[in-house]
């Protein structure tokens, strides 16, 4: 008689699936999971970064998958919109950057001028054809004369509208005159409206008229005392 032999073996089977391999705690896989995810193979990608590896991966796609002529057309679109899709990203990056550095509506930009120097300076731009940078330097030569002729104090950073406001509670005759000059600023500043020869020319009488009623406040000072 045979007895069947009977082998004593350990049996054998595959870890379980999310079980840490033997001999390493679940505590200290997590620990070495966690610290492969910080080696620069997986960087920390910004929003920018992100878009344009997502262009990338779709522009690929695109050529892998592409064949033929309808291919080819299909590629040739998708690198149109791309482009496109682009230049209005940089367009907005651009604007949010030139905002940051000047603040909607700030009259006066980062270099100190005098309102003589600003005058001068519109004057040469308006003979040059640019009215936009006319307006813009006849408003900052009423901002500066009024400031110093201390009918306002100075205040950085005040916008053309908080000018207007202010130099229009001491000169009342000129108020409505200098929110219209304000808005104009504004538009051709910050709104993107081009300037016109018509509006330079209306500042110009403002900045005349508002000298004029100064000469006119020391004469009478100068009678009263």
């Amino acid at each position: 008689m045979i007895l069947p032999l009977t082998l004593s073996l350990p049996l054998l089977s595959p870890p379980l699936v999310g079980e840490p391999p033997v001999g390493i705690g679940r505590d200290q896989a997590q620990r070495e999971a966690a610290a492969e995810l910080l080696k620069s193979e997986y960087p920390h990608e910004s929003l920018l970064e992100r878009i344009l590896r997502a262009i990338q991966d779709f522009i690929d796609r695109i050529f892998g998958g592409g064949s033929g002529a309808g291919g080819s057309l299909w590629s040739l679109i998708a690198i149109v919109v791309v482009l496109v899709l682009l230049a209005a990203l940089l367009a907005w990056a651009l604007r949010r950057t030139t905002r940051g550095r000047h603040p909607e509506g700030a009259v006066f930009g980062v270099q100190e001028r005098t309102a003589a120097e600003h005058r001068a300076l519109a004057a040469r731009l308006a003979a040059e054809g640019d009215w936009t940078g006319a307006i813009q330097e006849r408003l900052r030569a009423i901002a500066r004369g009024l400031e110093e002729r201390a009918i306002v104090s100075p205040l950085p950073g005040r916008t053309a509208m908080e000018l207007a406001d202010t130099a229009g509670e001491a000169l009342p005759a000129h108020a409505q005159e200098l929110r219209s000059a304000a808005r104009v600023f504004d538009d051709v500043t910050y709104g993107e409206v081009a300037g016109t020869s018509e509006a330079y020319t209306s500042l110009v009488g403002l900045d005349e008229r508002i000298m004029a009623t100064r000469v006119a406040l020391e004469s009478t000072q100068e009678v009263s005392a």
